[in-house]
């Protein structure tokens, strides 16, 4: 859905010693977002109209506030960006 490129482009990262964590960070987006939109389908996430937006920003929240994060704050974002498409229950 978003690849290594246009994570590090995103988060304007030119060198490659952080590569496997930024990829870790994209595949624990990919799955918040779908947790948040109610979905076992990276499909319907794809779909979704802000669904690439709230994998990239929570990848970019994940890696630049590693140390700090509020993941409270962070799903409340997340529900804002996918609430149009959230499914009410699994």
């Amino acid at each position: 859905m978003v690849t290594l490129e246009e994570m590090k482009n995103y988060l304007r990262v030119d060198y490659g010693d952080d590569d496997a964590l930024i990829e870790g960070m994209i595949s624990a987006a990919v799955k918040q977002c779908m947790d948040i939109l109610r979905t076992d389908s990276e499909d319907d996430l794809a779909a979704a109209p802000n669904g690439k937006i709230a994998v990239m920003f929570t990848a970019a929240y994940l890696y630049e506030h590693r140390e700090e994060a509020d993941h409270h704050a962070l799903n409340l974002t997340l529900r804002a960006l996918l609430f149009g498409s959230r499914k009410e229950g699994f």
